[in-house]
């Protein structure tokens, strides 16, 4: 299971830094995540394919993965989340879900998806006991 995130969610654009609204979406996050024991999560970060040169960023994979990392951060120092549960990943612009020929499937691609996985340690347990 996932949930996809909005850039302007989260995010200014070409920004990893949270803002106040996406703060307040990833604590009610959190509190769902922290009650359940068995799931394991992965943050993607993902923007459109406009090249971006910062003096923070060299290219669409470091402010995807950045992207990715704040929200990991946000969610395990801030609101208790597992580190051991978590993984950041960034994917740039290679797993568009929309055209980057228009300005709204640009948007549409800038997003934050958080991947639900259940935690198989249990299941693979019993079957090769």
């Amino acid at each position: 299971m996932y949930v996809s995130l909005e850039e302007k969610l989260l995010f200014k654009s070409g920004s990893d830094v949270v803002n106040p609204q996406g703060k307040e979406a990833l604590k009610s996050l959190a509190a769902v995540l922290n009650s359940t024991k068995n799931i394991t999560v992965m943050i993607e970060g993902h923007t459109d394919n406009v090249p971006i040169k910062t003096k923070s960023f060299d290219d669409n994979w470091d402010l995807s993965t950045a992207r990715a990392t704040s929200i990991v951060r946000i969610l395990t120092t801030d609101y208790g989340f597992d580190p051991n549960r978590i993984t950041a990943a960034g994917r740039s612009e290679f797993q568009p879900v929309l055209t980057n020929e228009t300005d709204e499937g640009r948007s549409g691609n800038r997003r934050t998806e958080i991947i639900l996985s259940p935690d198989l340690k249990e299941l693979y347990a019993l079957l090769y006991q």
